[in-house]
């Protein structure tokens, strides 16, 4: 029994390995958007900020597109964004009109920004950053990546990066048009995919940065404005935490210096995870498997719709 007593005494008396730091902040891009599936505008808001606060979430970003106000379902918009505010939370540039990079101007893309920065500064909880609509930051034209970048910079603005997302935009998109056609939708089976989905892609995430940067960055989740939200945030946030993950607040994330990495990519396309994984060296897939649109739309149908196939 003896010679097991040293080992044993070797292990009691060294120091217990530093606990995984998980911590991930909350955004929402394309504010304000129309009616989904399931509330008018203002219901949906109503509920995304009584589901954080039920959930004791910290201040979330919302990314905005000023030019949807007044248009269609996004009249009474702007009453919805301070009402955000209002409960604590911040607000931020998404373009005024949500344009993609790639396929337009840089003049034109710039100017879009600014009438959007027109809107938003001087207002009650604005940030100055700015999140790249479709997070295309140019494609393969480095020449428009980099005037972008220097674009922002001498506007004092900063790229409102992306490190976790799970295509939420794809499966509320699948749903409002199986509630159109008058499919038989299972609920539950549905928040199950946009609680689960987003867990991993979270996780996936934080696994990406550890191999690459050698840390664990805080991360910051993309999601959207949609009535899927409004169902199933509250439940994220708590599936998060029992994860082992910290909701921690936007202005946190954004303090992290992985924010001033600026990858020299192939193709400027996607969250910053994939971007510092692809600069690593890392193949592909570099991004968390429901970002791809066939496996997220044949689990959808298979789970939420029964109509056979899904995992």
């Amino acid at each position: 029994m003896r010679r097991w007593l040293l080992p044993l005494l070797i292990l009691l008396l060294l120091p217990a390995p530093a606990a995984a730091q998980k911590m991930i902040a909350l955004s929402f891009d394309d504010v304000p958007r129309g009616r989904g599936a399931f509330f008018t505008p203002d219901e949906r808001t109503q509920r995304i900020i009584a589901e954080l606060k039920k959930a004791k979430a910290p201040q979330a970003a919302f990314f905005v597109n000023p030019g949807a106000i007044g248009h269609g379902d996004g009249v009474g918009g702007e009453e919805r964004i301070a009402a955000y505010v209002a409960a604590g939370h911040v607000i931020a540039n998404h373009g005024n009109s949500h344009k993609r990079l790639s396929t337009t101007d840089t003049a034109a893309y710039l100017a879009d920004i600014d009438a959007a920065e027109a809107w938003l500064k001087g207002r009650p909880g604005y940030r100055p950053w700015f999140r790249f609509p479709f997070l295309d930051e140019g494609g393969k034209d480095k020449a428009k990546r980099d005037a972008l970048r220097q674009g922002l910079a001498a506007r004092g603005l900063r790229n409102g990066y992306v490190t976790a997302e799970s295509s939420d935009w794809h499966l509320e998109s699948l749903t409002r048009d199986a509630v159109r056609a008058g499919k038989k939708i299972d609920r539950t089976a549905l928040g199950q995919l946009y609680v689960s989905w987003h867990v991993e892609a979270a996780d996936f995430a934080d696994a990406m940065m550890r191999r690459v940067t050698g840390r664990q960055p805080v991360q910051v989740m993309l999601l959207h404005e949609t009535d899927l939200a409004a169902l199933h945030i509250g439940d994220l946030v708590r599936a998060l935490r029992k994860a082992g993950w910290t909701v921690v607040s936007a202005d946190t994330a954004y303090a992290d210096p992985i924010g001033t990495e600026m990858p020299d990519t192939p193709v400027a396309n996607g969250t910053l995870t994939e971007a510092l994984a692809w600069a690593a060296g890392v193949p592909a897939p570099r991004w968390y498997r429901y970002n791809q649109i066939d496996l997220a739309t044949a689990a959808f149908r298979g789970k939420v719709l029964g109509e056979g196939g899904g995992e």
